[in-house]
């Protein structure tokens, strides 16, 4: 009973709320880093992508769910699929599955835990080794903004119980007046995340920048420049009087032993880390060892996905910095039966058996973009 009989696949495209992204007057022309993570030059096409819903059935009828990233690869997801159909699901080696292309890989690993978590009756937290909270501090975010809609955005967060707000840039971006017009409108009721995504690029550009800006607000900088760049890292996070943070992203094709480079320069005040959940709760462990804090990331997700980073946020230990979970400002929908719940800018992590969500198969059907795979016993 306990044979994965079949698994589905099915395309969605979820639109971003009017709004959510950048301003309208805001244009990123950096081609090489639109054409890295797909956002177009006003970051509609970020949202847009497709993602992929995968089902995973077993002989007694029990189903699992799982979520892709943005603009995963349809022949993998099939190649993957054989991979599992036949298995029995208590008999997989559920922290190395059988998946090699990590922007698939939490989909099907999302599935075969919802699976287990059902199958003995325990929510997917404790299959990775309990939990810590039952809600998980969550940030605001948006992407690149003129000085007004930046305090607005960061206005509506904390009126919203945010503590944080997550803002991309760039190096044309005027944060100094971001912060500003923060400061005025907010106080000192949320603090801001600048995260350039590395496109800062050096020491000196991210100290420029940085001249002016209402340090007080700020909770501090991710990734402002290269990664490579340890000795940046290492130079801005003593001499900037902010907290400095790196983020590893194991879908974006970066390395788990990426970490250890940084644990032995002390280049960092905390990381951002999102990715397979045994492998983010270790990468937590190992920070948690150095000392440092994390959070947990994402790539603007739906309900699917963000509810295996609350079990995730959940299972580790240090992950006391607002997590990247934050749809429900961005997405129209969640594709949730019940979504995910909030109060005061913290989500509460689902304790149902599994991942604790059913998908809506309404919404499913509405945003499915009608291609669909199926693999069958």
């Amino acid at each position: 009973m306990t044979t994965i009989v079949s698994v589905r696949a099915t395309e969605v495209i979820v639109p971003a709320r009017p709004g959510s992204l950048n301003s309208e007057t805001v244009l990123d022309k950096d081609s090489a880093f639109a054409q890295k993570f797909l956002t177009g030059e006003s970051w509609t096409e970020f949202a847009n992508q497709p993602k992929w819903i995968v089902e995973m059935t077993l002989a007694d009828g029990l189903t699992g769910i799982g979520e892709t990233y943005r603009s995963a690869s349809g022949d993998l997801i099939r190649e993957s699929m054989q991979e599992f159909v036949g298995k029995d699901i208590l008999k997989l080696n559920w922290r190395r599955l059988p998946v090699t292309d990590q922007r698939i890989y939490e989909a099907f690993e999302s599935c075969v835990l919802d699976l287990a978590g059902k199958l003995l009756h325990v929510p997917v937290y404790q299959l990775l080794g309990g939990g810590y909270r039952e809600t998980v501090d969550c940030m605001g975010w948006t992407g690149r903004r003129t000085p007004e809609d930046a305090a607005q955005k960061a206005f509506e967060a904390m009126q919203k119980g945010h503590k944080v707000f997550k803002f991309k840039c760039s190096d044309e971006d005027p944060v100094r007046l971001w912060t500003e017009e923060i400061k005025k409108k907010c106080g000192d009721g949320i603090k801001v995340l600048l995260d350039p995504n590395q496109r800062w690029d050096d020491v000196g550009t991210t100290m420029k920048l940085m001249e002016g800006v209402e340090m007080e607000v700020m909770l501090g900088l991710e990734d402002p420049v290269r990664h490579a760049d340890v000795e940046g890292f290492k130079y801005l996070k003593k001499h900037l009087g902010i907290p400095l943070y790196r983020h590893i992203s194991l879908p974006y094709t970066q390395d788990i032993r990426d970490m250890i480079t940084f644990v032995r320069a002390d280049a960092a005040d905390g990381y951002n880390f999102n990715g397979s959940a045994y492998n983010c709760v270790l990468l937590a462990e190992i920070a948690h060892l150095e000392g440092k804090p994390c959070w947990r990331g994402s790539e603007v997700d739906l309900g699917v996905s963000e509810a295996m980073g609350l079990h995730i946020a959940a299972a580790s230990i240090n992950c006391t910095i607002p997590s990247d979970i934050f749809g429900e400002l961005v997405r129209v929908d969640d594709l949730l039966a019940e979504p995910i719940a909030f109060e005061n800018g913290a989500a509460k992590v689902p304790q149902g058996d599994g991942l604790g969500v059913a998908l809506d198969c309404e919404a499913l059907k509405k945003y499915q973009t009608g291609k669909i795979l199926t693999a069958h016993l």
